[in-house]
């Protein structure tokens, strides 16, 4: 498989492509490098401080691993040159708190290594998700025993004047007309409107219980065009909100997203700044991918492959 997928590349790219460096320890696409903001495969904790994870991207920003520290990281990895996977859950679905197992970083200052969201034009996310529990989790914010949360988190980008919640670029399944639906969901400007690109299929089809599946979302913010990816293909979808929810409309051009330092990072539920609980994930997730430009749909295909090879 790696043999044809180095050919497939070189069909693209022409005789000169290379190997990944050693650094994406050979998993990330060559093409791909470049605009790899942030990259975790939960397989390089912090010396001296293994609830903290690496980065493997350019930006070098540290991911917290938040309530479960060091054993959030199990031997699973999703692909074959993959040993871990982080889990995520929630602890106590019966009393309102803050102890769910997710991951991510906060600051109301902004993140000054993750600049390359400040003013971005794209972005994209991408990684592994195998779903390992009762999803939607039970709502523990609420005095009702059956409520359950109206999402399930997944991964994101945090605006620029978010309280924790509020995204610029997210992958995550929420709430659609009464449905939940895997989406890619982004707000071009602090405090302005989202749109949110719905996936058409049931979210269970496209995430069955206990098997990994590779996901991607690709935004730009100068046309407005959303994407998401299961394991390479396209998926079909639709745009939600109507009209100009973005404000592309006019001058200035290109279309930018606000000139903020991101306040952070969020996997497997809200909040990282860990005040409270929100749209807990019981799942694992791998090899997480963070970058500051719209992966073309022929990469998401070769980066699955790749990982598979």
């Amino acid at each position: 498989m790696r043999r044809l997928l180095v050919l497939a590349l070189v069909a693209v790219f022409g005789s000169g492509v290379t190997a990944p460096a050693q650094a994406t320890s050979g998993t990330v696409l060559p093409s791909l490098k470049h605009d790899l903001v942030s990259y975790y495969d939960f397989d390089h904790p912090v010396p001296g401080d293994p609830a903290l994870e690496q980065d493997r991207g350019r930006s070098g920003t540290r991911l917290h691993l938040i309530n479960g520290g060091a054993g959030m990281r199990v031997r699973d990895g999703a692909f074959r040159h993959s040993r871990n996977s982080l889990q995520l859950k929630q602890i106590n679905p019966l009393s309102t708190g803050n102890d769910d197992w997710k991951a991510g970083l906060y600051s109301e200052s902004g993140v000054p290594t993750l600049t390359a969201f400040n003013g971005a034009r794209q972005a994209s996310i991408l990684g592994w998700v195998k779903m390992t529990g009762q999803n939607p989790a039970p709502n523990s914010n609420t005095a009702t025993p059956d409520d359950l949360y109206g999402a399930i988190g997944l991964a994101g980008v945090l605006s620029g004047d978010s309280n924790g919640h509020a995204v610029r670029a997210l992958l995550e399944l929420i709430q659609v007309d009464g449905e939940l639906k895997l989406v890619a969901l982004a707000r071009r400007l602090d405090g302005g409107e989202s749109q949110t690109f719905a996936a058409d299929d049931d979210w269970r089809e496209l995430l069955p219980q206990g098997e990994w599946v590779f996901l991607a979302a690709t935004f730009d913010f100068d046309t407005g065009a959303m994407a998401l990816y299961r394991d390479g293909k396209p998926v079909r979808g639709r745009y939600v909100a109507a009209g100009d929810p973005w404000r592309l409309e006019g001058e200035p051009e290109p279309d930018l997203a606000s000139a903020t330092d991101p306040r952070g990072l969020k996997i497997g539920g809200s909040y990282p700044q860990n005040t409270r609980e929100g749209n807990a994930c019981n799942c694992r997730m791998d090899s997480l991918m963070f970058l500051d430009r719209a992966v073309h749909p022929w990469e998401v295909r070769l980066q699955h492959l790749w990982m598979k090879g």
